[in-house]
């Protein structure tokens, strides 16, 4: 039996018995589609308590809640989902959750009340600028097939092992483990993305978990859809970027002393500036090795620089912040969940398995967001891949699989 810290005096047995999100986990057996999950139980934004009974698993909701009505869920062979009580087996999946938020229509909340209505300046005039720049792209100047291919390469390496492997899955989720060593590469080629310090990522987006498409939600688009998709980066919110916010919802992070190096000094802009600089030098190497001219060295130079570094930036931006503004916005559902998460083909494609968000918000501990057999999960099989290479160990399969190995082991007794 192996036991973890949670910061907040709670521990389970293992995470596939755990509705979780990073260090705040809630141990029980797995509920079934349409049961109301707040993985954040322990948090003050949660106000209504719900019971699940010895005989059946069902919502015991407070007075003050509205009854639900009757949702429509998936249920084929490939998903392996079954129904819960109350729900209609179909082979249509859910258009709405069943919350009276849905009713009023999307866009009906407010900002965070934790805005301080400080701007941060920095932040503006960083993305401002990579996206100023980037359209250099469209003088042929600075086009070389070899700068587009280093660009998609980039893509996927930054993007989807970096964020969506690293920050996502390992850091903020603890959907697998790596060696000490490994983690710290994984993370050094995460803020080469720019997308801020471990610790302020993971706070976020326990954040949005624990509050998703309420007020407190740090980027819900259901406020607007620019709000959702970049406006919520430009202006500080005391609740997700304080040091009490960094205690409550990153503590595992802070007991780190790297992750402690990485938010109080400047390593992550070394580290950010030392890989663009590695760029442009190979570049110019390349060039001149190519054409034998300064100038030709320094065109390839620029080329790599550009579309390797500034293009992938920007498009892996969009890419992840796509995931907090579309995939609560368009597609379908899976799953009978709390808020506006959807499924996103467009989002899953170009994000590597991200876009299956409606999945991810069903079951946030999975390694995989894969849920039917053609939903893909290019990063999911990337951290089977790390297994197979021994570097990844104790992942944690989807519910549906973990809910049919227990099933198996139980009958075998």
């Amino acid at each position: 039996m192996r036991f973890w810290y949670t910061g907040g005096g709670v521990v389970g047995a293992h995470p596939a018995d755990a509705i979780h999100c990073g260090r705040y986990r809630q141990t029980g057996p797995p509920q079934p589609v349409g049961v109301r999950r707040f993985p954040f139980a322990e948090f003050s934004t949660v106000r209504k308590l719900f019971a699940v009974n010895q005989s059946g698993m069902k919502n015991q909701l407070s007075q003050n809640e509205p009854a639900h009505s009757p949702v429509t869920v998936n249920v084929n062979e490939d998903s392996g989902l079954k129904p819960s009580a109350g729900s209609v087996a179909t082979d249509k999946v859910i258009v709405d959750p069943p919350i009276e938020r849905a009713r009023k229509g999307r866009h009906s909340l407010n900002r965070p009340s934790g805005l301080t209505g400080e701007t941060i300046w920095m932040y503006i005039l960083a993305i401002g600028l990579f996206h100023v720049v980037a359209l250099l792209a469209f003088v042929p100047w600075f086009f070389t097939w070899t700068g587009l291919i280093v660009m998609l390469v980039g893509v996927h390496f930054f993007g989807d092992i970096g964020i969506n492997l690293c920050y996502h899955r390992l850091l903020a989720h603890h959907s697998f483990r790596v060696p000490k060593w490994f983690e710290r590469t994984l993370v050094v080629i995460s803020v080469c993305c720019l997308q801020d310090t471990p610790i302020k990522w993971v706070t976020t987006h326990r954040s949005h978990h624990g509050n998703s498409d309420e007020d407190e939600d740090p980027h819900s688009p259901l406020v607007t859809f620019c709000w959702g998709h970049f406006e919520w980066i430009m202006l500080r919110n005391k609740d997700t970027r304080s040091a009490a916010a960094y205690d409550k919802y990153a503590r595992d992070l802070l007991a780190d002393p790297f992750y402690r190096m990485m938010e109080r000094t400047s390593l992550p802009g070394i580290i950010f500036t030392v890989h663009a600089l590695l760029y442009y030098f190979v570049g110019f190497g390349v060039g001149y090795y190519l054409t034998e001219t300064v100038m030709g060295a320094v065109q390839f130079g620029l080329s790599l620089l550009l579309w390797g570094v500034i293009v992938r930036v920007v498009i892996v931006w969009h890419i992840t912040w796509s995931v907090n503004s579309l995939t609560h916005m368009f597609g379908y559902r899976n799953h009978d969940t709390t808020d506006q998460s959807r499924n996103n083909w467009f989002v899953a494609l170009v994000g590597a398995g991200e876009g299956w968000h409606n999945n991810h918000h069903h079951d946030q501990s999975s390694a995989s967001v894969q849920h039917r057999w053609w939903e893909i999960d290019i990063t999911y099989y990337t951290i089977l891949l790390l297994g197979w290479l021994g570097l990844a160990t104790d992942i944690i399969q989807p519910r549906h699989k973990r809910i049919a190995k227990r099933r198996k082991a139980n009958s075998d007794e």
